[in-house]
């Protein structure tokens, strides 16, 4: 069980500008505020926020499956101010092929500041170093252009295109796919 110290105690980071640590039921309202925007949920596999308890209902799922070993998701809060801003971490956890797919999101407010370069650094660093993994694939829409820059800037190498891979609000997507592999590291 390579992942035993992950699961254990939820593991805290810190990077230059932020602090990753457990989300809370406090970080709803916060999470309601950039997931009830449009900009924020166009590439993602979510409806636009319409309430908070939306958001309330989203973080007990992330716990509830981090306590079922099935994922890992930190909450972003800058260290300046402890505003909570986003999350990031593993889902798809394949303990026994030693990978995890990684996903992020961020407050519209904090785009462009290389935040999201700086936190996915370290979750993969984590990933790597302690849970021991051996992949991390990232699925992401080939329109959002500035997610599949932020992996590469991580070492992220982009593997190709999956066609109608998603079904997400009411129709098929396609997925980009990119990995980084603990021997490229």
């Amino acid at each position: 069980m390579h992942f035993e110290k992950t699961f254990v105690e939820f593991p805290e980071l810190e990077t230059e500008k932020v602090i990753l640590r457990k989300l809370q039921m406090s970080d709803a309202p916060r999470m309601f505020s950039y997931f009830s925007k449009d900009e924020v949920t166009k590439f993602y596999d979510l409806d636009t926020f319409t309430s908070e308890k939306q958001a309330s209902d989203l973080i007990e799922r992330l716990l509830n499956r981090y306590n079922e070993r099935k994922q890992i998701r930190w909450a972003i809060v800058l260290k300046e101010t402890g505003l909570f801003i986003g999350t990031c971490g593993f889902h798809a956890i394949e303990e026994e092929h030693w990978k995890a797919e990684i996903g992020y999101e961020l407050h519209p407010d904090n785009w462009g500041q290389g935040i999201m370069t700086e936190v996915i650094g370290a979750v993969i660093q984590y990933g790597f170093n302690e849970m021991k993994l051996n992949r991390i694939e990232a699925f992401y829409d080939p329109k959002n252009i500035s997610s599949g820059r932020v992996l590469e800037k991580n070492g992220f190498v982009y593997e190709g295109l999956l066609k109608k891979r998603f079904f997400e609000k009411g129709k098929f997507v396609d997925a980009a796919i990119s990995a980084i592999i603990k021997d490229n590291f």
